[in-house]
């Protein structure tokens, strides 16, 4: 297999010190692939850009969230109040505590919110580990149907077979493997051209289907999907009625209200480049974003002198809109 292609770059004092590889897909609004680089049909880890779609699943099985605490359902949150706050919520609709959650104690995603919370005299918790919204209503959804809640991890519970199901069906492939994420949740191997039809399947399901329903929550309430300074809020106060998501290990996810959508793998796990392809690709596609959104600064001292940025090459490769 050929290597990925440099898609991301960064620059310091005019010498790019560091390249980013790896492989991105962009579709127009009629579903066909408009921008293609490196192996986007080899199947990939998305991490916890499928969290949306286990929360569609989730909504499938008979799960009663809506609004802020859906968004949540679908989060990879920063650990701040409010959302510990939603979590606690979600498991006392479900006659459930804190107790019940089965992902890893963790402090919270941002490195912000964890110097607050430290100070504070807090420490790891399950509450505050990005993934609790997602334990938290998959819990409530076992709940519901009666499924035991101990085992709600393993893959052949019914709440998963759910999942793979959905994926299955909104992404059009049939997972090539299942592994289990960072916060112990299984998670299913699909292509980046996968995970972009189904992002693109979710935003264009009809109004009040369970898919739709959690795209609306998270573009509704998009700092309870991430966070309230993260990047994934930013594009999507930015773009109207963009759904965006990212995942560990350099992933990224996102749709338009017409179809068009896209997906990002970083090779090295990179988090820093996922955004800066992303925008790349939404504006191929047609998108208007702002500026200030595409690269985020390298520092000399206190002084930007540098910038991570998409690679020139990758640029040039994009189609003109």
């Amino acid at each position: 297999m050929e290597a990925n292609p440099v898609l991301v770059e960064v620059e310091r004092s005019g010498f790019v010190e560091s390249r980013h590889r790896g492989a991105a897909v962009g579709l127009a609004a009629d579903g066909t692939p408009l921008a293609r680089f490196g192996a986007a049909e080899e199947p990939i880890l998305p991490r916890s850009t499928l969290k949306p779609i286990q929360a569609a699943a989730m909504l499938r099985c008979g799960l009663a969230l809506e609004g802020e605490l859906l968004a949540l359902a679908a989060a990879s949150h920063s650990g701040e109040d409010f959302h510990v706050e939603g979590v606690e919520r979600i498991l006392a609709g479900a006659g459930l505590t804190s107790a019940a959650l089965r992902c890893p104690q963790a402090w919270p995603m941002e490195h912000a919110v964890t110097v607050q919370f430290a100070k504070a005299g807090g420490g790891p918790s399950r509450l505050r580990m990005n993934c609790s919204g997602k334990h938290a209503a998959m819990l409530a959804t076992c709940a519901h149907n009666g499924w035991p809640t101990e085992k709600y991890l393993d893959p052949g519970h019914p709440l998963q077979q759910a999942v793979h199901d959905t994926l299955a069906e909104l992404s059009g492939e049939t997972p090539a493997a299942v592994g289990v994420d960072g916060c112990g949740a299984p998670v299913f191997a699909i292509s980046l051209l996968g995970v972009a039809r189904a992002y693109r399947a979710m935003l264009l399901a009809r109004p009040g289907t369970p898919e739709r329903r959690v795209a609306d929550a998270m573009r509704a309430h998009p700092e309870w999907t991430s966070g309230t300074r993260r990047e994934e809020r930013r594009l999507m106060d930015a773009v109207p009625g963009l759904l965006v998501k990212c995942g560990a290990e350099g992933v990224d996810a996102f749709a338009l209200p017409d179809g068009r959508a896209g997906a990002v793998k970083i090779d090295d796990g990179a988090m820093r480049a996922r955004t800066p392809v992303t925008v790349a690709l939404l504006r191929a596609l047609g998108a208007e974003v702002g500026s200030g959104l595409g690269s985020s600064p390298v520092f000399g001292g206190e002084e930007a002198i540098g910038a991570v940025r998409p690679a020139a090459a990758f640029l040039a490769a994009l189609p003109r809109r």
